[in-house]
């Protein structure tokens, strides 16, 4: 095959690939206790018994808060 026509080929296989993950996260909506509110791009994760979530926020930034400061994790609307 020419390597003009891999290509185009390469470039629509990259689009598609990201369009997948893309569809992959669900934002998220972590309020706290404070009513401080962060938007994540996934789900956070608990870690087990030191009951602590752990996520990224939208910009990021690693945030870890204790279980028990969290008052709401659900879905963006």
């Amino acid at each position: 095959m020419p390597l003009k026509s891999l290509r185009p080929l390469s470039l629509s296989l990259l689009t598609a690939t990201l369009l997948a993950l893309g569809g992959c996260s669900t934002p998220t909506v972590v309020t706290l206790q404070n009513g401080t509110q962060y938007l994540t791009k996934d789900m956070p994760k608990t870690h087990g018994a030191d009951g602590f979530y752990e996520f990224r926020d939208i910009s990021g930034k690693k945030v870890r808060v204790k279980a028990s400061d969290v008052a709401t994790v659900k879905a963006e609307d």
